[in-house]
């Protein structure tokens, strides 16, 4: 269903990413960026979603920990001061939108939710893809955008490419001698790397969706570059080895 033009053959060379049913096991989530006591969350995960309110091919969904993870990692939700947004699908807007446990508002209302300017010129596209009118309806009072090249926050630097979506972002961090690229839904899974001319059924621009994985391999190839690939499972963060070939090397830290 995501990879049309993959085949049986190609999944049986890449078992690894199945579970015993023969179904992707696929992540949702955020990265919280701090600095100087200040701090970014890039994204807002799924939020709490039954796994019958997805149907179709979905099999199964763990979902809503997210705010409670952020609280273990002594992250109080109040010194968040803005999401940034790679793109409007419902998996990456979820706690931004959905109200907090035990609450009448979401659990970042206090927050700016930063979208580039041709994300949400676009955002009408959202609902070909399930995004409710009332998700976007609720961002909006709290939306800034931003244009491509745009320091969101000390360090990070936004890069406004669409493919995914008409403008889906990627968020690059500088820190020290690396840098951190956050590339969103450019690749859905490390098992796509090596296959990056595997279009999305999702996508929104395909062709152009193609050509900015492939360029995407090369920049993680450069030396002290991390990829962020938020629905890579357990593997989201790591490196791109070019040697025969492009495959993705999971890194544990920096």
């Amino acid at each position: 269903m995501l990879f049309p033009t993959s085949t049986d053959v190609d999944w049986q060379a890449k078992a690894e990413y199945l579970d015993e049913a023969g179904q992707l096991i696929n992540t949702l989530g955020a990265v919280l960026v701090q600095r100087d006591g200040r701090a970014l969350l890039i994204d807002a995960g799924l939020g709490t979603v039954s796994t019958s309110a997805w149907g179709g091919p979905i099999k199964a969904v763990e979902s809503g920990e997210m705010l409670n993870n952020l609280a273990l990692a002594g992250c109080p939700l109040d010194s968040i001061e803005s999401v940034a947004i790679t793109h409007l699908h419902h998996d990456h807007i979820g706690w931004a939108w959905r109200d907090a446990p035990g609450s009448d508002h979401s659990a970042f209302s206090h927050c700016s939710y930063l979208v580039s300017d041709t994300e949400w010129a676009g955002r009408a596209h959202g609902g070909d893809h399930g995004v409710h009118p009332e998700a976007l309806d609720k961002l909006e009072p709290n939306v800034r955008t931003f244009a491509d090249g745009e320091e969101v926050f000390p360090g990070v630097h936004a890069r406004v490419r669409g493919g995914h979506t008409s403008g889906h972002t990627t968020f690059v961090i500088t820190a020290g001698a690396h840098r951190i690229v956050i590339f969103g839904d450019i690749f859905l899974t490390s098992a796509q790397i090596s296959n990056p001319e595997w279009s999305l059924t999702i996508d929104h621009d395909p062709d152009l969706a193609i050509a900015e994985r492939q360029r995407l391999l090369d920049e993680l190839a450069t030396p002290n570059t991390i990829g962020v690939g938020a629905h890579f499972a357990d593997v989201v963060f790591g490196r791109i080895d070019m040697d025969g070939g492009a495959t993705w090397e999971p890194v544990d830290e920096v």
